[in-house]
């Protein structure tokens, strides 16, 4: 028996769903983030600490920080997520970009957006 080459229509469309699911959250997520960094989400204080307080300045600095990482790596997995819709329909879904073999289902189901198998994963550490 031949080794499979690609997923079928119907386990593209499986994956779809599992991609536009986690699109939506992540998305969510990420907007929920920009409004707290933009003050939007009514927990602002910044009009009521006072401005005597230093330490609590760099412990907020530090927070805004955080946040910002935190909406980058948000905006880098909704990239990926939506890289993996073009996969889906150029029907390259799912094929691992160094091996060339499918990415297993397992895998894909944890991580949509993944365009390395374990096998080429672990050849990299």
């Amino acid at each position: 028996m031949s080794e499979k080459l690609r997923y079928s229509d119907e386990e593209l469309e499986e994956f779809r769903a599992v991609i536009m699911q986690k699109l939506e959250l992540a998305q969510r997520d990420y907007d929920k983030i920009m409004r707290s960094l933009r003050g939007e989400d009514g927990n602002d204080v910044a009009d009521t600490s006072p401005t005597y307080k230093g330490l609590e300045d760099g412990s907020f600095a530090a927070a805004l920080e955080e946040q910002m990482r935190l909406a980058q790596r948000q905006a880098k997995f909704i990239q990926g997520l939506k890289a993996a819709l073009i996969r889906i329909e150029n029907k390259t879904y799912g094929i691992c970009r160094e091996t060339g073999k499918l990415i297993s289902k397992e895998r894909l189901m944890a991580v949509p957006h993944a365009t390395l198998s374990i096998e080429a994963k672990n050849n990299r550490s």
